[in-house]
């Protein structure tokens, strides 16, 4: 293809797709927005992170005000139980998770030992599946995995030891940064509003979906993470497993990414049970439980939680999952879903040059 030809086609994808005056500023949006995250993401975490738990809590606020309850009383109340949550969270629920998670990290050694011992017998109870050498190999693998994992976590204790302060402050910070948002929303959305331009119809119609879909989806997965979690700590505790709240804040976590997180999860809940029982009553008797608990998760709080369905195809989420988690870490992998609705949002209202919207 010649120059002119290459040209010809450029000039004609550029008119169909950008000849709109609102094309172009929503594109000029969206880098704006993806410059100031990839630029200034690190020193202005603080007020994402406020912004995105004030967005949670707006739909209680909305709620109370909808009752009758005057604005300032409303985000007040909301406030107060926003702080008495932290509190619980900070000063109940964080030492428990941690103790279990250090006592899971001495406890180590001997697990693996044992494990050893299980692999070592594995030769002569099923020599036609299992060889001395591939044996000897896979304790190896696990070896050198494990001795990775203590040095890592010996770097990034260390390393993490300059963030307390910064930690520290964060937790003053953020709820500050909370409460203003939500007492001065209409005043932020106004004064957002005002820079923009009058004529904004498609950016009305994406900012719509996007409230529409990501309110439900955000609020949904915070409640569905403390629901899942909260009832699996109490299920393991229960049944006398041991770290059963590191295990159910993993299992909460889990549900963050669709599909794989709960295959994941699986494997440290199947080994803790596994070398405390055994491969007994009592280790069926969690295997069954754990199931029941994703099982309800899946096909009862789910739909129940998410009432406006993120209507995306499956491959689409695995692929947002892994592609935002590869750029922004957790927070990627938080928002993969939002984000992957963001761009559904602005594909169905970009218009063309013909005057049509494009279909998704």
């Amino acid at each position: 293809m010649n120059k002119s030809a290459l040209s010809r086609v450029l000039n004609g994808w550029v008119q169909r797709y950008f000849s709109d005056d609102e094309a172009v500023m929503l594109f000029a949006l969206l880098l704006l927005a993806i410059g100031v995250i990839m630029l200034f993401g690190a020193m202005l975490a603080s007020v994402f992170a406020g912004l995105v738990l004030a967005f949670i809590l707006q739909g209680l606020v909305d709620w109370l005000e909808q009752h009758k309850v005057p604005h300032l009383i409303a985000v007040l109340l909301v406030f107060m139980l926003f702080i008495t949550l932290l509190m619980v969270v900070l000063l109940l629920m964080l030492p428990l998770v941690w103790g279990q998670g250090v006592n899971f990290l001495n406890e180590l050694p001997r697990m693996l030992a044992r494990g050893h011992v299980l692999l070592s017998e594995l030769p002569e109870r099923y020599p036609s599946f299992f060889s001395e050498t591939q044996v000897n190999v896979w304790m190896d693998t696990v070896g050198n995995q494990v001795a990775n994992m203590g040095q890592w976590i010996v770097s990034f204790s260390l390393s993490q030891l300059s963030g307390v302060v910064g930690l520290l402050i964060y937790l003053v910070l953020v709820p500050i940064l909370v409460f203003f948002f939500l007492i001065d929303r209409q005043k932020l959305l106004n004064w957002c509003s005002s820079k923009l331009p009058k004529e904004r119809s498609m950016l009305k119609q994406v900012s719509e979906e996007m409230n529409r879909q990501i309110a439900n989806y955000i609020r949904g997965k915070v409640i569905e993470i403390a629901i899942v979690g909260m009832v699996t700590f109490v299920a393991f505790a229960f049944l006398g497993l041991r770290y059963s709240a590191l295990l159910g804040l993993l299992v909460g976590l889990s549900v963050l990414i669709p599909y794989i997180g709960a295959a994941m999860v699986t494997i440290p809940v199947a080994v803790v049970g596994l070398f405390q029982w055994g491969m007994g009553h009592d280790f069926i008797i969690l295997m069954g439980v754990y199931g029941v608990i994703q099982g309800v998760d899946g096909n009862v709080l789910v739909p129940l939680l998410f009432s406006e369905a993120v209507n995306l195809h499956p491959i689409a989420i695995i692929v947002s999952v892994l592609l935002f988690g590869g750029i922004w870490g957790f927070w990627g992998v938080f928002f993969a879903i939002p984000l992957a609705t963001l761009v559904k949002a602005v594909i169905n209202a970009w218009p063309c040059a013909e005057g049509g919207v494009t279909k998704s």
